[in-house]
């Protein structure tokens, strides 16, 4: 035995060393906004791109009690110098580098609507986002003062700043959940043996996944980068029910008597994870093959390794009684050559009014906890990603309320088909300019006809006409700006707006579709609607489809699963309606706080419900070996109550993150994983007791071993 232990420890630390060596563990987080670019959604966005080039553009806002002060102009000058000097800057606009005047575009673009800041425009191209951001913050950091308060936002900062987040918590929760997991397991089982061998199955179980994950292209993503936490839970979930088995009857009997629960409760969660597979968006893909393998390998490392650290004997001094002389429905090998007749249940005892009020409290609870649903927020506002009142938060709140956070491009041409550098067609696009810019919803909105405006400014530009202008904004002493919002047969443009999110009422598509009826109202045809904002819309409707059909699929599934573990439909039927309650009060709570669901916390009420099935599997296959589902939960209360307090616990971490995606995330699970476990041990025993006793179908004694 020792021997084997000391084996298991040099395997565990060679996984976990070549895991820490091999494996990238940054996350990975696309520029796009959580579309990888191979996925359909990002096409429109890719088009328009294609068609009018133009480069990324941070927005630094310099705030100060008199921005027209002598100190504030040579403090910005001094700012806008250090700017440009970073790597990836390829062009800057401030007050100190233009005339901002009369002019329609830096008026737009450098003005604040509250006259006590001004904008740095930065344009960027650069292929080490992560580099750049880290010198823009660095030189903001150098440059800021009480009185010259310093703020950024734009596509590429955000990005980064999630993706750091996410990197500082898979560093801190890994680590948090290694020590809570270890205390709590060393606090309900005290034996070191135990604690050891829970530790190195669930190291083993990680870093494995990470191994397997980078050797078929899975990087630490945007969901990926919980998967460590994910698979420690998926370990020790086989590992509470072994080492309970374990402590009542031996090692041996506990593996044969745990296997083929864990193994329907290990299908379940496969079977939760591979629905991610099917979805639009990369990162639910990524986390659905990242949990399927993770599934498997816990299994794998929970029973092959973990039973080297069990007790051989038992610990329980409870003696099991047999109903016969000659059959003990505890035992799992036939007695004599001839296997005996199986048991007859006891009939149940009368009604408990207590135990069924208790159950029809629970399920009317579950009720109006899950018309919350309608409720449910899967279009947050983008600064949902971020904790409130923090400097980061209200510095992008500071900037969404001056012109938008959030980019959406329209490219619209003239409904009769006419070519838009003409003063007739401008008057039109003006008209659009307008109506765009008199919704609460748009903020700054930079255009044709705007640049256009701008060039008129210029010496001389009155004797050009607008079709000269235009060629001169195409021109290379102009930056060719003018492609970025003309088509080469100048039968079509780009608006590019910037949306405000943190006042947003409406959905985006809903938005989206105002701005096209705006579009024609005007004589003006949408072509194309694209950009991060557009991209965020299609995002919620996708996790919206997701919850419905995911959960759903799911849930059907698990009713097969149901009638394989029980051979009962009454039992299933019961095990469905405890299972459906999981999404209905994850998703309820949620809706009824006005919690938003966003992409990372969108895969938990899927993880939860894979994990809440485990303790009514367990349950019911005890229930059916022993044909009294209340010595069953008796047996299965104390396993059942350790794996939901691990768990719990586990993902109770994620609450204390600094980014809010991820505790959404851990409280969906806490909430989905305790309200299996209420299910299990208040609802099913009592139903069953009450009502289905007959239902079950009880293991013989010759029958394969089953709990």
């Amino acid at each position: 035995m020792r021997g084997r232990r000391l084996l298991w420890v040099a395997a565990t630390g060679a996984a976990v060393l070549a895991a820490l060596t091999w494996v990238d563990l940054r996350p990975k987080v696309e520029s796009d906004f959580f579309f990888s670019p191979d996925d359909p959604q990002l096409r429109t966005t890719q088009e328009i791109e294609q068609r009018f080039p133009g480069a990324q553009q941070i927005i630094v806002r310099a705030a100060s009690p008199d921005p027209s002060s002598d100190a504030y102009l040579a403090a910005l000058a001094d700012l806008s110098s250090a700017l440009q000097a970073v790597p990836g800057v390829t062009r800057l606009n401030s007050v100190t580098t233009e005339r901002v005047g009369r002019s329609p575009l830096w008026t737009r673009l450098l003005l604040t609507p509250a006259e006590d800041a001004t904008n740095v425009i930065l344009t960027t191209e650069t292929a080490d986002p992560e580099a750049m951001v880290a010198a823009l913050e660095g030189v903001l950091t150098t440059h800021e003062r009480p009185d010259f308060a310093l703020q950024m936002s734009g596509v590429p900062v955000i990005v980064e700043l999630i993706r750091s987040s996410l990197f500082r918590d898979l560093r801190v929760f890994s680590v948090a959940a290694l020590v809570v997991f270890g205390l709590l397991t060393a606090v309900i089982y005290r034996r070191a043996a135990v604690v050891w061998g829970t530790l190195l199955a669930s190291g083993l179980a990680c870093s494995l996944t990470l191994l397997i994950d980078q050797g078929v292209g899975l990087s630490i993503g945007l969901l990926t980068a919980n998967i460590v936490t994910i698979v420690f839970v998926l370990t020790l979930s086989h590992v509470v029910f072994l080492t309970a088995n374990a402590r009542r009857w031996g090692a041996q009997r506990a593996i044969h008597l745990t296997f083929p629960a864990s193994f329907w409760a290990m299908a379940t969660t496969l079977l939760g994870f591979l629905s991610l597979t099917i979805a639009s968006a990369r990162p639910l893909r990524d986390l659905g093959m990242a949990g399927a393998i993770g599934t498997v390998v816990s299994i794998l490392c929970a029973y092959l390794l973990f039973p080297a650290f069990l007790p051989e004997r038992a610990e329980s001094d409870e003696a099991p009684t047999p109903t016969t002389p000659d059959h003990d429905p505890r035992r799992w090998e036939p007695v004599g050559a001839t296997p005996p007749p199986a048991p007859t249940l006891p009939h149940p005892p009368a009604s408990s009014k207590r135990g069924l009020a208790v159950v029809a409290a629970l399920f009317v609870s579950v009720a109006f906890i899950g018309l919350g649903i309608g409720r449910v927020d899967t279009d947050p506002v983008l600064l949902s990603y971020f904790k409130p009142g923090t400097e980061l938060r209200e510095g992008l709140e500071a900037v969404d309320q001056d012109g938008g956070s959030s980019t959406l491009e329209i490219v619209v041409r003239d409904r009769s088909g006419g070519r838009l550098d003409e003063d007739e067609s401008i008057a039109r696009l003006w008209a659009f300019q307008d109506s765009l810019e008199s919704m609460a919803e748009v903020g700054v909105v930079v255009s044709a006809p705007v640049l256009i405006g701008h060039a008129r400014l210029q010496p001389l530009a009155g004797f050009l006409s607008t079709r000269q202008l235009a060629d001169i904004l195409e021109s290379p002493a102009q930056g060719r700006i003018g492609r970025a919002f003309l088509s080469s047969d100048r039968q079509e443009t780009r608006f590019l707006a910037r949306m405000h999110e943190a006042e947003r009422t409406q959905t985006r598509a809903d938005i989206i579709e105002g701005i096209r009826v705006k579009a024609a109202q005007v004589g003006l045809q949408p072509v194309l609607v694209g950009g991060v904002y557009e991209l965020q819309g299609q995002l919620g409707r996708l996790i919206a489809s997701s919850l419905r059909l995911g959960l759903g699929g799911l849930l059907l599934l698990f009713i097969g699963i149901g009638l394989v573990v029980s051979r009962s439909g009454r039992v299933t039927g019961v095990m469905f309606a405890c299972l459906l309650s999981i999404p209905l009060v994850v998703l309820g709570t949620f809706g009824h706080l006005r919690i938003p669901i966003d992409m990372i916390t969108s895969p938990a009420a899927n993880v939860a419900l894979a994990l809440g099935v485990d303790s009514m599997i367990h349950l019911v296959l005890r229930a059916r070996a022993l044909g009294d589902w209340n010595e069953a939960r008796r047996q299965m209360t104390q396993p059942v109550l350790a794996a939901t307090l691990i768990i719990a616990a586990g993902f109770g971490l994620f609450g204390l993150s600094t980014f809010p995606p991820t505790a959404r995330f851990g409280l969906a699970v806490m909430l989905g994983t305790t309200t299996a476990a209420t299910m299990a041990l208040l609802v099913l025993p009592t139903v069953g007791r009450h009502r289905l006793a007959g239902a079950l179908i009880p293991v013989r004694s010759g029958d394969p071993p089953q709990p």
